[in-house]
């Protein structure tokens, strides 16, 4: 896969810019500052329909306008006889709903271009996934999850509407010592809508992170000396809940379809059935009731899930070097390739590989196997401050960036 023209309108820095991109690597340079990763970026949110350096569109669109748009033509498949081609359209409007067109079809929603643009984008801000706080690990599995399966984008933005109207409705309640009969018949109705997007997001997330997993362990043992290993385990506030109470033993006996006599507790995995992961939201929820009216607050659900990164035997957050930090940061990122290489329903479409200023962080060996990945591609981005951060093997097309123009020497 890969982008063989860029337009840019009112994006960031960008009243308009125009980039003709191909097969291969493309080296945008240029000093700090300048708008390199604005252009990346923008590839990167028609992959995922959002930012990686902020969290709502406003700072996407420049000052002083009431819209951006993305343009881009992308062709996917090794066969130059054989390939597919497609034109994108995304308007971004902060105020509003964001709109797409494909080819030259009438606006459709803008989760319908999801799917047109696979990429895998590494940047300094991964080291957050690692050390930050859990709401970041979340959002970039979700993401990665976006690319795996489309349709979860409209879900996990069902499961936020619910979630924002469920809370409103536990907030007008706070501190009530008991509900009135509307409240509790519409907090139901709440329940229910909650627990079936959010059983399909956690469900989501299970596949994702089972389908990563072996990717994982491999990409990290190539970037270190093999003598520690990394695993990653998904921990459901769902499941908490339910095992604190104790709970989920009795929920297992009683409602799973799963043979459950043997076990000591509940579990949670790819397998697990989608009705089964509902009732025990629901049975969740029912239970941490009087706490979420005190605090007119959902207290358990996806949002508030928590995917542990370990190396060795002590969790990444608090206990890893600056250079293992960097190592499975690198390695996550590795691992949404491998496993987005492998994961291809309609075939020939490596993802996009998208570099920004990370060259400069790096040492030889880390480089060498991002260098190994990019052999995959079929087209690689790089963004530089200097074209020497970049490695001197990778022979590139050089695009230099200056202030708000794309292309000038």
């Amino acid at each position: 896969m890969f982008i063989t023209h860029l337009s840019l309108t009112d994006y960031r820095t960008y009243q308009q810019a125009d980039v003709e991109l191909g097969e291969g690597v493309f080296v945008l340079v240029g000093q700090n500052g300048v708008g390199k990763t604005n252009v990346v970026e923008s590839i990167n949110y028609l992959a995922h329909l959002s930012s990686h350096r902020v969290s709502n569109d406003a700072p996407l669109v420049r000052f002083g306008t009431e819209r951006a748009i993305i343009r881009a033509r992308v062709e996917r498949g090794k066969d130059p006889e054989t390939r597919q081609a497609a034109s994108v359209q995304l308007e971004i409007t902060p105020k509003g709903a964001n709109r797409a067109r494909i080819n030259r079809s009438n606006n459709v929603r803008a989760a319908d271009i999801l799917g047109i643009v696979r990429c895998v984008m590494f940047a300094p801000e991964d080291l957050e996934i690692v050390k930050g706080d859990p709401g970041v690990r979340r959002r970039f599995f979700d993401d990665f999850l976006v690319t795996l399966q489309p349709a979860q984008a409209s879900n996990r933005k069902d499961y936020e509407r619910v979630l924002k109207q469920r809370n409103a409705l536990l907030k007008s309640a706070k501190g009530s010592r008991k509900l009135s009969d509307a409240h509790e018949a519409t907090l139901e109705v709440w329940d229910q809508h909650l627990a079936q997007a959010g059983a399909r997001l956690l469900k989501g997330r299970l596949t994702a992170l089972s389908a990563m997993t072996p990717h994982l362990a491999a990409a990290y043992e190539g970037l270190t000396d093999g003598s520690k290993k990394v695993f990653a385990h998904y921990r459901s506030s769902i499941l908490q809940e339910l095992e604190d109470d104790g709970a989920a033993l009795r929920f297992n006996a009683a409602e799973s379809s799963a043979e459950t006599e043997d076990r000591d507790e509940a579990t949670l995995t790819a397998e697990t059935p989608l009705e089964d992961i509902e009732k025990m939201f629901r049975a969740a929820l029912v239970q941490r009731r009087k706490q979420e009216i005190d605090r007119g607050l959902t207290l358990v659900g996806p949002h508030r899930d928590e995917i542990e990164l370990f190396i060795g035997d002590y969790p990444a957050k608090g206990f890893a070097s600056h250079g293992e930090t960097w190592s499975l940061a690198l390695a996550l990122r590795l691992a949404s390739f491998e496993t987005l290489l492998v994961d291809d329903p309609r075939g020939g479409a490596a993802p996009i590989l998208i570099l920004d200023d990370v060259f400069a962080e790096l040492d030889s060996s880390r480089r060498t196997r991002l260098l190994a990945a990019m052999e995959r591609a079929d087209q690689v981005l790089i963004t530089a401050a200097v074209a020497h951060d970049v490695p001197e093997e990778l022979q590139g097309t050089i695009i230099p960036v200056s202030s708000g123009v794309i292309g000038a020497a």
